[in-house]
């Protein structure tokens, strides 16, 4: 479950919100009866329904990337949407753009190397750039060597190079908050946790320990 309140049916009143709830949960009601034709919850709609303003400005920016007048290739813009939910630990946006990269005929071999694409050699030179520049953007937090701009120039002019960064962002956000909010496949526990001792451990006696000669 979400940690944030999620917005019935009944209770909802913006035009935008509500058309999307009839196109994706027909007449049901979404908190009262989840679940989309992909297999998600659908709670991701029905939180961001929380501020109709910013459920609206979401979902356009959906369209952004999907509009016409975009330039670059769309296997390598999922390339970044989907290694920037794999980035910021979003099981959500991750598992959403392996199914885009599948519906655009991307391989299986390629979509399962995208955790260790470094080391892959199913992709090839235009790719492996632009998933480096994902990595930049989403992993050093935009921290990018000029050399990595002159590999994507190699291919992408000016114009290109801002439309990826722009969309890669824009899913770097939707990965964290999805992840923060605890929505869809990220509504669950922090795998991180202290594993118990076994009975009888006693800190203080490991801490006290005599030390290996010679350290």
């Amino acid at each position: 479950m979400p940690v944030l309140r999620q917005v019935s049916k009944a209770e909802a009143t913006d035009e935008t919100v509500l058309a999307y709830y009839k196109r994706l949960f027909g007449d049901r009601d979404p908190v009262a009866e989840p679940g989309t034709a992909t297999g998600t919850p659908g709670d991701w709609w029905t939180v961001f329904a929380l501020a109709p303003d910013i459920f609206k400005h979401a979902v356009d920016g959906f369209a952004v990337y999907r509009h016409p007048a975009r330039k670059i290739d769309p296997v390598l813009r999922e390339l970044g949407q989907t290694r920037a939910g794999w980035i910021k630990g979003s099981q959500f946006v991750f598992s959403q753009h392996c199914k885009s990269l599948r519906g655009l005929g991307v391989s299986e071999e390629k979509i399962a190397s995208i955790a260790y694409w470094a080391v892959a050699d199913c992709y090839n030179e235009q790719e492996r750039a632009v998933l480096a520049y994902t990595d930049c953007l989403s992993a050093q937090n935009g921290r990018v060597p000029l050399q990595v701009f002159d590999k994507l120039r190699t291919f992408w002019n000016d114009e290109q190079i801002f439309e990826f960064t722009y969309i890669t962002c824009l899913y770097d956000m939707h990965a964290v908050i999805t992840r923060a909010l605890r929505m869809e496949y990220d509504a669950r526990e922090d795998p991180i946790v202290e594993v118990a001792a076994p009975e009888g451990f006693s800190a203080a006696d490991f801490l006290s320990a005599p030390r290996p000669a010679g350290s």
